[in-house]
């Protein structure tokens, strides 16, 4: 396989010219860097309704997993809670066995309905209020029960346990949840402080030594302030992350729809070349690869079609092109367009492929066998005549690229073997011949195993080529 260097394709293609790029306007500057921020700018809406069914089943799943994880974490701290020993000094009321029980059953309630129905919104903003609701009630419930000032309940660190109910909305993959468990929590500590704060002095003093702080009922502002700070930027930053993941997504699934709809316009490589580039695709990138080409067209189209319905046409070309392209992907080749009734297609152009002179020869010769057996569903379809056609081929290096203008751009195939195949496929008419193409490229298709039952060759002139061609008819 002749393989081409990047010296090669800069001295074959033309020269680029520089453009300089037009100034960045404010507004698209400021999409810009929000976009760096939060993400991609897609929603859920441009998802075609079952991915967002898929979306939403997914979420129910993943509520599903919260309520268990909650349930393990319960069970684990009930069954570590009746083991210890109790803590000295704790003679008063203990909430904690009361805040257990009545959190499993609450845990369990919610993973039956859970299994049920979908739990709406307004049920996993109570659900989560509970939560915190808990933690803050068992938090306070510690100056009661070692019978301290609430500037007691301050320094434990039992507080730490609201990461793990906040980590457990990032399952859902909906920032809205994470951002409403760290608001609640925000809101129940900023009550814990306040209440510690109103409570009399007599017990407590606001204090800036960091030792005081820890071994007396004193308070530090700085330090209820860094518990603050860290509650907040968790929620913002795991909120943030999800978000951008969520963006991601639908970004992503959006990208793979466009591939699947690419894919019904252009060859599938073609479109995955396009979608999976490096950079944006635009007018004057190319590369030059050593390709077979294959072009077929129906005999007599334009004057027969001229007698028939549009439907009775539109049937016939969609039989024919359902036909044809099977054939060509099947024999390993890449449809560039349809052109009317004609088809143009690639062999080794889209991707460097070994053998491509004799797959597209076998795929011409396929075409000729399988379009003429076919010429029963061609006259139910509506063809009145016997469905014949042209397959004309050639070969040899071919510019693979984009041409066009930035808003109306075109994956193509430009070169001497495309302008050959065409005028191959036409000579058809003159030789009296159905598949037609050149010494050089049959050569080459033998002696990568292609080989058929007769053969006939002639010399030539051929119209729109130089010189006396040596032509090789298969069929």
């Amino acid at each position: 396989m002749h393989q081409t260097t990047g010296e090669q394709i800069s001295e074959r293609l033309p020269e680029e010219k520089s453009i300089p790029e037009p100034a960045v306007a404010p507004k698209r500057r400021m999409r810009i860097v929000w976009e760096s921020i939060l993400g991609p700018r897609v929603t859920e809406g441009v998802l075609p309704a079952r991915v967002r069914q898929e979306i939403a089943r997914q979420e129910v799943a993943a509520e599903r997993l919260i309520g268990i994880i909650q349930l393990g974490v319960i069970v684990f701290f009930a069954v570590l809670y009746a083991i210890a020993p109790r803590a000295e000094g704790s003679e008063g009321f203990n909430f904690v066995p009361y805040a257990i029980t009545g959190y499993f059953l609450f845990t369990i309630v919610r993973i039956y309905l859970s299994f049920r129905a979908v739990l709406p919104d307004w049920y996993l903003i109570i659900s989560v209020c509970v939560d915190v609701a808990l933690l803050v009630a068992i938090i306070f419930s510690f100056h009661i029960q070692y019978g301290q000032h609430p500037a007691f309940y301050l320094k434990t660190p039992t507080l730490m346990y609201v990461f793990l109910f906040i980590a457990l909305r990032a399952l859902r993959f909906d920032p809205r949840f994470v951002l409403w468990t760290g608001a609640v929590a925000t809101v129940g500590w900023l009550g814990l402080v306040s209440y510690a704060l109103m409570s009399e002095m007599g017990a407590m003093k606001i204090t800036r030594n960091y030792v005081d702080y820890l071994t007396s009922n004193a308070i530090l502002i700085g330090a209820e302030l860094d518990k603050l700070i860290i509650i907040i930027s968790v929620t913002g930053l795991l909120s943030l992350a999800l978000l951008r993941g969520r963006r991601m997504l639908f970004a992503a699934v959006r990208e793979h729809l466009a591939v699947e709809d690419l894919s019904r316009f252009f060859d599938p490589q073609v479109a995955n070349s396009i979608v999976s580039a490096d950079e944006k695709v635009k007018a004057g990138q190319g590369m030059i690869r050593d390709s077979a080409i294959l072009m077929v067209d129906i005999r007599s189209f334009t004057s027969t079609a001229a007698t028939l319905t549009p439907q009775a046409t539109m049937r016939v070309l969609a039989l024919y092109q359902q036909l044809a392209g099977k054939i060509i992907t099947e024999a390993g080749g890449q449809i560039d367009k349809f052109l009317g009734d004609g088809i143009l297609a690639t062999f080794g152009a889209v991707e460097e492929t070994e053998a491509n002179e004799a797959k597209a020869l076998a795929a011409a010769v396929e075409l000729n066998r399988v379009l003429t057996a076919a010429a029963p569903q061609f006259r139910e379809a509506g063809w009145p005549l016997d469905f014949r056609i042209g397959v004309g081929v050639a070969s040899g290096e071919v510019t693979v690229g984009v041409v066009g203008v930035d808003d109306r751009l075109e994956f193509t195939v430009i070169g001497d073997a495309v302008n050959r195949a065409a005028k191959l496929e036409d000579a058809n008419k003159a030789v009296g011949s159905t598949v037609l193409t050149d010494r050089t490229t049959y050569d080459a298709a033998v002696k990568q195993g292609f080989s058929v039952a007769e053969l006939n060759f002639r010399s030539g002139e051929v119209a729109g080529i130089n010189g006396t061609v040596e032509l090789v008819v298969l069929a």
